[in-house]
């Protein structure tokens, strides 16, 4: 679900090189993570480049600040009317959005990350989605852990997957690696609480084995979950785009 979002540690790592608050080599360290990452479309080139080369020409477009968008199926906010762009991140359910020009990562395996960027030159600016505060999605994200642990209860998921107690028994204290070291507290927590609850989310979502679960029943679940995987889904994207003061 939110486990792995390229489109995230870019717009982070790359927010924080623009503004001067780390380096161009730890920056295009923590965005590599050890696996080859290549650039098409990018303005001013017609090959593939290293993902490098991308960062580099980032400044050179003139982007100050780059934000994580999650879109999903009716809601492309923050997404800019680029031709092919919705399309593009809502398959992969990401995109590193900019001013000059958004990113779209896809994995290819388990060492190479292809990206695709989208010009935007000339193109009005899609107004960013309004976010809540890191303060109101972490209220938001515990009303709606409180609000689905009935539902979970219910699933009685501790007892074929013990992993959950697990997740849910560290989301008080868990704090999410890989961002640049000035990074608020509060959005490491938020971010770790989130993708813990996605990885519940996931098991949740997924049958029990040799469970039989009627179309109804999982209709029933699917419902009172929404809640808890919006609000993992807006405090994810708050995390990521919080720049520190």
């Amino acid at each position: 679900m939110l486990h792995d979002l390229p489109a995230g540690r870019f717009a982070v790592w790359a927010t924080a090189w623009l503004s001067g608050r780390t380096s161009y080599d730890a920056a295009l360290d923590a965005l590599s993570d050890d696996r080859a990452h290549r650039v098409t479309g990018l303005p001013g080139t017609s090959d593939a480049v290293p993902l490098g080369w991308a960062l580099t020409a980032l400044r050179g477009l003139g982007e100050q600040r780059l934000r994580l968008v999650l879109p999903a199926p009716g809601d492309v906010r923050g997404l800019p009317r680029a031709p092919g762009l919705a399309a593009l991140a809502l398959e992969a359910g990401q995109a590193a959005v900019g001013d000059a020009v958004a990113l779209v990562p896809e994995d290819l395996g388990p060492e190479v990350t292809a990206w695709t960027a989208v010009d935007l030159t000339g193109l009005p600016p899609a107004p960013p989605p309004v976010e809540d505060s890191l303060r109101q999605v972490s209220g938001a994200l515990d009303l709606a852990v409180g609000d689905a642990a009935r539902t979970l209860a219910a699933l009685d998921l501790a007892r074929w997957n013990p992993e959950v107690p697990a997740l849910l028994a560290g989301l008080g204290t868990a704090r999410a690696p890989g961002l640049p070291p000035d990074t608020e507290p509060l959005a490491l927590s938020v971010l770790a609480r989130a993708q813990r609850l996605a990885r519940v989310l996931d098991l949740a979502l997924t049958d029990a084995p040799g469970g039989a679960v009627t179309h109804s029943q999982a209709a029933a679940r699917d419902e009172a979950l929404r809640p808890l995987a919006t609000a993992v889904r807006e405090a994810t994207v708050a995390a990521y785009n919080a720049v520190p003061r």
